[in-house]
């Protein structure tokens, strides 16, 4: 991710999550997390030139809940997730289901998730990335009337962790790393052009 500070480093990991639940090297301890967020949190409070706006109203928690996912804390994530009973807190839960993975569960988020704000956005690009990529398919049900359908990715999901395909696995991780840095984005309040 390409983060404006002071957020940035909270997602330096030397490669995205993978689609399940398996922990990678190189990621920071749920401890550690804290101390950062807490870090950044002030620093978004504290305004100055380096800092985000400040952060709307429940989002510290959304924010909280997205890095320690991207960082493999799947527990501590779907605890602050299911606390939080809006569409953000939805689809923050219905990531962490299919990470577990539990598809079925992880649909179930998505639908009560409804079309998310993030949606267009999250398309978008993905329809930028998989463009010349031969994965025609995966367009046609992924996104659908310019909205991305969580849903049919959870679908795609489960089809290759059935029948793993190392480069597929790694388009696959490339769309979630898309759809983390778009919901970072609109947490964070900071616009669609700050994150690639």
């Amino acid at each position: 991710m390409n983060l404006a500070p002071p957020f940035e480093a909270l997602f330096a990991t030397s490669e995205p999550p993978e689609l399940g639940p398996r922990p990678r090297a190189g990621t920071a301890s749920e401890a550690e997390l804290h101390r950062k967020l807490e870090a950044s949190f002030q620093a978004s409070r504290g305004g100055g030139p380096n800092a985000p706006p400040g952060l709307r109203g429940g989002a510290q928690d959304l924010v909280r809940a997205l890095v320690l996912l991207w960082h493999d804390h799947i527990d501590p994530a779907h605890e602050i997730a299911q606390r939080i009973e809006t569409a953000d807190g939805s689809y923050l839960h219905g990531i962490v289901h299919r990470r577990e993975p539990d598809y079925g569960n992880a649909k179930y988020w998505f639908r009560r998730a409804a079309h998310h704000p993030c949606s267009p956005e999250i398309a978008r690009r993905v329809r930028a990335r998989l463009e010349g990529t031969g994965e025609r398919a995966l367009l046609q049900t992924s996104i659908a009337d310019d909205r991305w359908d969580a849903c049919a990715f959870v679908d795609a999901c489960e089809a290759e962790a059935r029948r793993p395909n190392p480069a597929r696995t790694s388009l696959l991780r490339a769309i979630q790393h898309i759809e983390f840095a778009a919901l970072l984005e609109y947490f964070t309040s900071r616009g669609p052009s700050s994150i690639r």
